[in-house]
């Protein structure tokens, strides 16, 4: 946890401005700290236990945020890219602050359930290959997804380079020229969910995560939307079949 962190840049990293605005409102009595004033950019502070007051308002310090982000097309699941837009581009400063970044990637063009946080313990235990944490997706698939596609799948798909993926269920919600599908997998292989349709000889043309874990999409966030999770939605990201 935080402890005897610098005034300046506790109040900077809660989006109060920079460390030169910090020094300005120091000088101009706008903050106190346990009710008194304080003029000190470098007074170390814990904000767990000191009460820190900036204008008059009392400042509530967070370690860590849990975002929910309705991923829409177009946009990578990165903090930094040098051609494309991130999903960082979509997040209000006040949540920049803490520098989130994505737990796991979704692909440029594939929508839906993202997750980001500043939490680096949590990102990586949802992450471990050991985990094994489920994913569920929605799908548009050129071609007849049929029961043999869904046996298939249940066994195991053997992708181009030979890797054999782990068990999936595959769900056909209806069958066609282009069949929509649902797909629940229980590992992050690199596009994963195109490269399993094309070992069957079909191709993914819309691709949405539904969930991860036991976490689902809120479907009332529009693309680009997002939110900060609840603590049992918290939960639900990390709990196993």
């Amino acid at each position: 946890m935080a402890k005897g962190m610098r005034l300046d840049k506790l109040l900077s990293n809660l989006g109060y401005g920079s460390r030169k605005d910090i020094k300005v409102a120091l000088k101009a009595r706008l903050v106190k700290v346990n009710g008194e004033l304080e003029k000190d950019p470098a007074r170390h502070v814990d904000p767990e236990k000191d009460i820190v007051e900036y204008n008059g308002e009392r400042i509530e310090y967070r370690e860590f945020i849990y975002l929910m982000l309705n991923k829409p097309d177009g946009y990578v699941s990165a903090t930094f890219d040098n051609r494309d837009k991130t999903v960082l581009d979509l997040i209000a400063v006040e949540y920049l602050v803490f520098e989130p970044f994505p737990v796991g990637r979704l692909d440029k063009d594939t929508e839906g359930l993202l997750v980001l946080t500043n939490d680096g313990a949590l990102a990586h235990r949802v992450l471990s290959p050991k985990k094994h944490v489920k994913k569920r997706y929605f799908a548009l698939v050129d071609g007849e997804v049929t029961g043999e596609d869904i046996e298939v799948f249940s066994e195991g798909v053997e992708l181009e380079d030979g890797y054999k993926t782990l068990p999936s269920q595959l769900e056909i919600l209806e069958s066609g020229e282009t069949s929509r599908i649902e797909l629940t997998i229980y590992e992050g292989k690199f596009h994963q969910v195109k490269r399993m349709f094309e070992a069957v000889g079909k191709k993914v043309t819309y691709l949405k995560r539904l969930s991860m874990g036991n976490l689902r999409l809120d479907e009332s966030l529009e693309l680009g939307e997002y939110r900060e999770l609840t603590g049992e939605e918290l939960l639900m990201l990390e709990e196993e079949m």
